[in-house]
């Protein structure tokens, strides 16, 4: 017998956005199953990413500081900081 599940899914929630040369950025936290998911979406057109699950274990707080760490490295590096490898961002530090 083949149980089907299906997936509780949350209302998707605006936490911040951030301005790139490649255009606008819009941060959603939303919860899959209980587990809270924030993801880095273009405002039009192109491609998401994950960014962070499981945050509620952490609180709000943290939250708040992902949201803040986020939204400033994306002014830094203008591009999507999951976008970018840390190597690459090393090597950009040292030629500055």
């Amino acid at each position: 017998m083949r149980v089907t599940t299906n997936p509780t899914v949350g209302e998707r929630v605006e936490l911040g956005r951030y301005q790139i040369s490649t255009g606008e950025r819009v941060l959603y936290g939303q919860r899959l199953n209980g587990v809270v998911r924030i993801t880095d979406n273009p405002h039009t057109g192109g491609r998401a990413y994950l960014v962070e699950r499981g945050l509620e274990q952490d609180g709000y707080a943290a939250l708040q500081a992902l949201i803040a760490d986020y939204l400033d490295q994306a002014r830094e590096l203008d591009d999507v900081p999951m976008a970018t490898s840390v190597l690459a961002n090393y090597l950009r530090e040292l030629a500055s």
